[in-house]
């Protein structure tokens, strides 16, 4: 069974401004896309623990910050940042 990818609306303005900022913006959808799908499929495997119930994971030119619930079968998208300018500080979602 697959997990509901749930992008926070503070992650889809980064998202958007990312896109909106790219020299390939298709790229950045191609990359999107690729996101929600091996989220949907298996988020507790996927990118690294930073902290807690947080992990991160890159798919360049993305890179985002996520957190599973695995009880609800939810991933929640918090952050996006453009791999190529690197990592922001983090905001403490």
């Amino acid at each position: 069974m697959s997990y509901a990818v749930i992008w926070t609306p503070a992650a889809l303005q980064l998202l958007a401004a990312v896109w909106q900022a790219a020299a390939d913006r298709n790229a950045v959808a191609v990359a999107a896309h690729a996101v929600d799908l091996i989220l949907e499929l298996s988020p507790g495997t996927t990118g690294v623990v930073v902290f807690d119930t947080v992990r991160e994971f890159t798919r360049p030119p993305l890179g985002i910050e996520f957190e599973v619930d695995d009880a609800a079968r939810q991933v929640f998208v918090l952050a996006v940042w453009d791999t190529a300018r690197g990592r922001p500080a983090p905001t403490g979602n």
